[in-house]
């Protein structure tokens, strides 16, 4: 199959290129710097042209709420309508798990607004939902340090990593459409704290990890389950002390 890969040259997107490659499909990734740039619209009626499935893995440059919200409807408006004008057969585009549990979360509004846009294209679609990507924890730590002390809950996660992110769109790519969405994490349930606490002692970042409750996730405080998958979760391989192992 001819696979159109949007944001293919990002962290998950070139992972996907890659195993897509391997199993024998046509893998084309598409950025702006291979000139597809889904915001102005350039390049993707003629990047899907005898495309079989699209699948978005790209981000908003800016993740100001009103610059995400902005991109995803921009975005994905612009790829609706390639992939119609195409003859598209699977749109599958990656999210993440509880973006619709917290409104005042910038970037989950944005998500939730691809979403929206795609169940109602009429196009045939699965959406991805992942947990928050290991990759991503020294970002998290830097986004929520004050006086020098990272300030986090334990509301519980289950970072996956992107390789496993990767595996887990790959699959949904090339199977039918699910007209629906599935949900992937990694296989260990840790408080955002002692993720974050754990990442940062084996990398020997001295910053301390404080636990507190009051504390916000991009601007929001967190429940237990918020960024938790629901039962039925489609788990990774890799949990976290493997994933440090290899990162080392």
């Amino acid at each position: 199959m001819k696979i159109v890969v949007i944001g293919g040259t990002g962290l998950i997107g070139t992972k996907l290129v890659g195993r897509l490659g391997d199993h024998g499909h046509e893998a084309v990734p598409a950025a702006p710097s291979t000139g597809v740039n889904t915001l102005t619209g350039e390049g993707v009626q003629e990047v899907l042209k005898g495309a079989d499935v699209l699948v978005d893995v790209s981000n908003s440059p800016s993740f100001a709420d009103e610059d995400v919200l902005e991109f995803f409807r921009t975005a994905t408006g612009n790829l609706i309508e390639g992939a119609k004008d195409a003859g598209v057969g699977h749109y599958v585009a990656l999210t993440v798990v509880g973006t619709h549990r917290h409104p005042e979360i910038g970037y989950f509004r944005g998500k939730v607004a691809q979403e929206d846009l795609i169940i109602a294209s009429g196009l045939p679609y699965s959406l991805v939902h992942a947990t928050q990507f290991m990759e991503f924890a020294a970002g998290i730590a830097d986004t929520s340090t004050k006086d020098g002390k990272v300030h986090l809950p334990s509301a519980g996660t289950q970072p996956i990593a992107a390789d496993d992110v990767a595996a887990a769109v790959g699959r949904t790519a090339a199977s039918t459409p699910l007209d629906g969405r599935l949900e992937v994490a990694g296989p260990d349930v840790l408080g955002l704290d002692e993720w974050v606490r754990t990442v940062l002692t084996a990398r020997r970042d001295p910053r301390e990890v404080v636990t507190d409750e009051q504390a916000t996730y991009f601007g929001a405080v967190l429940s237990h389950d918020t960024l938790l998958p629901e039962p039925g979760a489609q788990l990774g391989e890799t949990g976290l002390t493997e994933w440090i192992a290899r990162s080392r």
